[in-house]
């Protein structure tokens, strides 16, 4: 059984993809990120960087219990371990790494960079937004111009695809039109109408977590840690 750390949102949901797509059993353990659970000497053990998704696979290697945190590298744990979505020849490999470190280190950022300024930042902000706003649209323009002659990212559908779609789902709140890009709508809906894809996104939406208007104290949870949360995180773990 693999217990996957969750809250809704564009990374945990490339693990619930994932782990819908292979069949692998999972429970989710659902994380209240307002409330600063991310920050609980227990799941500090897990994840140190105090961040969702973290999974537990309890048959890990050798069959003994493993924590992985990061959502690159618990998507390259699972294709392993399930053998399934990672390429059967180097070849197929090396493309795969290479889109799936493309969204985590692009896509993702620049996607989450963008949604705090769309979605949590005061006013006065216009050239962070549309810096953001022109980054984002460039990577869509990558990934079309990809797309021109596959049917997916690296060829096949892979993790790369897994990784990269849940940073697509916001593309109406970020105010794109996505029509713009004829191949990355085919693309976009096509991974969307997959049953496993549509579990795992709905994974969380009837939890009750949904802050509202947030308050100066979630705010901080959220937005305003620094290397002082994480030496009193780790004080915290160590009493």
């Amino acid at each position: 059984m693999i217990d996957l750390y969750y809250a809704p949102g564009p990374n945990p949901r490339k693990i619930s993809i994932m782990l819908e797509e292979c069949g692998l059993p999972y429970r989710a353990i659902p994380m209240n990120l307002m409330k600063g659970e991310q920050f609980s000497p227990e799941f500090l053990g897990i994840s140190p960087n105090n961040r969702v998704p973290a999974i537990v696979d309890s048959d890990g290697p050798g069959g003994e219990s493993i924590a992985i945190f990061e959502s690159g590298a618990i998507l390259l744990y699972l294709a392993k371990k399930a053998g399934r979505f990672a390429g059967d020849t180097e070849r197929e490999r090396i493309a795969i790494h290479a889109w799936l470190f493309w969204q985590v280190g692009g896509l993702g950022p620049m996607g989450g960079q963008l949604s705090h300024f769309v979605n949590h930042a005061k006013e006065g902000n216009a050239y962070a937004r549309a810096r953001y706003e022109r980054e984002y649209d460039r990577l869509l323009g990558v990934m079309e111009a990809q797309l021109a002659d596959r049917d997916y990212l690296a060829g096949e559908y892979s993790i790369a695809d897994m990784a990269s779609f849940p940073w697509l789902l916001p593309y109406r709140i970020f105010g794109v039109d996505l029509d713009r890009f004829p191949r990355l709508r085919r693309w976009f809906d096509g991974i969307k109408a997959r049953p496993a894809v549509r579990r795992a996104v709905a994974l969380g939406m009837d939890w009750d977590m949904e802050p509202g208007e947030m308050s100066e104290e979630e705010r901080r949870l959220s937005f305003e840690q620094s290397s002082s949360t994480v030496a009193a995180a780790r004080a915290g773990q160590k009493n």
